[in-house]
Parts: structure tokens; sequence; C-alpha cells
């Protein structure tokens, strides 16, 4: 198969003049060179997965971000499978100028790529793995993004097969060599406990692979999210996917001390991307709007001014 993606860059400036690519809103490591639809800068800013809101690979995620007051979207690279690579329309230069304008049309920014298919998809023994975070490297150059979001998921899972750790390490070495060409972070999200999770993020030893901190992990392995978050470290956290397993919303959680959680990391000086990725009410757990809508305004209220 002929790559699509043979000169990322070149087409970006295309589709894009350099003045707009400034300035579409969270296209970029630190969410402080863009600005919030009031006007003001925030040291956090929250997104939903465009997958989660039923909007995979679709310029009306923004749309629905928008009118559910998100500041941005995690924009995920499509189905895998059995392909080679994943099934992204982002290859598409016309396609990525269409994301782009809707993007900085809504000022609703992209947190970060997403590589979903490895929820269930083994990152320790895909045969094509380069070739997908080689694309997903480029999509994130094309588009301006700077973190790409990595589940290692049931079939990446370290704890329950230590096995896996040399390979999964090996390939994260190179993934991060991939990713730091063009000055960008992977966000992987494993199974271990923080400070093995930190220790194993020193093993890759890679400046341009961090952790991507969910705080549902936290929350099954009877872990105290606050805790965690200090030992882990500022500089290991990429970006933190802010939610619980459905259930009922973020704010009638007692599983987790939302303000507590924000003391904590205005404590530590931590800022970026929160995300809204399930905590969905167990009893409408379809209604989109609702649900996503009630836990966006509900971490606004907790996380900015």
């Amino acid at each position: 198969m002929k790559n699509q993606y043979k000169h990322p860059r070149r087409d970006f400036l295309k589709t894009v003049s350099l003045a707009t690519a400034g300035i579409v809103a969270g296209a970029c490591y630190s969410p402080l060179s863009a600005m919030t639809t009031n006007g003001k800068e925030q040291r956090y800013r929250i997104a939903v997965c465009d997958w989660m809101i039923l909007k995979r690979q679709k310029p009306s995620a923004f749309s629905l971000a928008a009118e559910i007051n998100a500041d941005g979207i995690e924009l995920d690279m499509g189905g895998l499978g059995s392909r080679e690579t994943f099934d992204s329309k982002l290859g598409d230069p016309e396609i990525r100028k269409e994301f782009l304008e809707t993007s900085r049309k809504l000022g609703v920014g992209i947190s970060s790529i997403a590589m979903s298919g490895f929820y269930a998809q083994s990152f320790a023994k895909r045969p094509t793995v380069d070739r997908m975070v080689q694309d997903t490297v480029d999509t994130m150059e094309a588009m301006n993004v700077k973190v790409a979001f990595l589940p290692l998921g049931v079939q990446g899972d370290m704890v329950k097969n230590p096995e896996l750790r040399p390979q999964i390490v090996k390939r994260l070495r190179k993934a991060g060599e991939k990713a730091g060409n063009i000055g960008a972070v992977i966000a992987v999200e494993t199974s271990f406990d923080a400070k093995e999770e930190k220790r194993f993020l020193k093993e890759v030893g890679s400046p341009f692979v961090k952790s991507s901190f969910n705080f549902a992990n936290a929350v099954e392995n009877g872990r105290d999210i606050s805790k965690e978050l200090r030992t882990l470290g500022k500089e290991y956290i990429a970006q933190i996917h802010c939610t619980n397993t459905d259930g009922v919303w973020l704010r009638n959680d007692k599983q987790i001390d939302m303000p507590a959680v924000k003391k904590t990391l205005d404590r530590m000086q931590w800022k970026g991307w929160l995300i809204v990725e399930r905590s969905r009410d167990v009893n409408m757990v379809r209604n989109v709007k609702a649900n996503y809508g009630d836990n966006v305004a509900y971490l606004k209220s907790v996380f900015q001014e």
C-alpha cells in the first residue's frame, strides 16, 4: 500500500496558513498557548474522546464538543482490527483541512491523537506496529498536535503478562524517537500503579514517552488518586483521563474527590488536558449530551476559573 503521508508538513502548510496554525485551539503541547472560549488562559482544559461521544473521525465531533462546552476533543486514528494500520481518514489532506478549519471556526481544540485500537490489540505482538506509530506521528505533525494517546489495553497488560514488558519497552523507545522527531510525546496508559509506572517510564528512558494517567485505573484498584499523582510526578504526566468507569456522573461519584485532586495538581504545578472518557449514568448511558455535558460542566466548575 502506498504511504499517504509522504509529505505531511507540506500538506499541512497547503491546508492551513501558518497564522491559522498558531491559533488552532489546543493544537499544541502546552494548553496555555491557546485561548479558551471566554478569552482567558487556563491551566486546565477539558476535552472529550471523539469515539466515546459516537463521533469517531467525524468533523461533527467538534460541533458536539462545542455544544456541550468542551474545550477540545481527543481525536482517534480509527479502527484497527486485522489491518496493517489504522482505518484513518486523516491521511487525506482535504479531510485534514476540513477538520482543522472546523476546529478553528468553533474554537474547539485537539488535545491529542488517540490510538484507541490498542485497547483491544497487542502493541507488543502486532507486526506492523512501527507503521501504525509512524502514521499516527505523521498525522500529529500534519495537524500540529503534540500528544499521542496509547492505551496498552487488555493484551498489553504487563501486570498480568510481565513477559511482554521487554518488547513493549523496546517498541516504546522507537515510538518515542518518532514522536521526538516532531517535538511530540507518546502518552501511554498502563495497568501499573504509579510507583511501578514511574519505574517503567524510566526503563523506557525517553523524554518523549510519558503517562496518560487514568483515574478509573486508580479507583478500580483501590488506590488514592492524589497520592498516585504525587508519586508519578508532574514531569511524567502528559495528559489525564479524568473520569471513572460508567456508573454515575462525576459530580455524584463518591469515589473521586475532585476538589482534592485539583488541589493536588495545583500544588504539583501540573497543567494540561483533562479528558472525559466515561463516567456515564448507567440509566441513560446512550444519552451523549446529558452524560458528557454534565461531566464537562462539573469539571469546569472545579478546575477552571
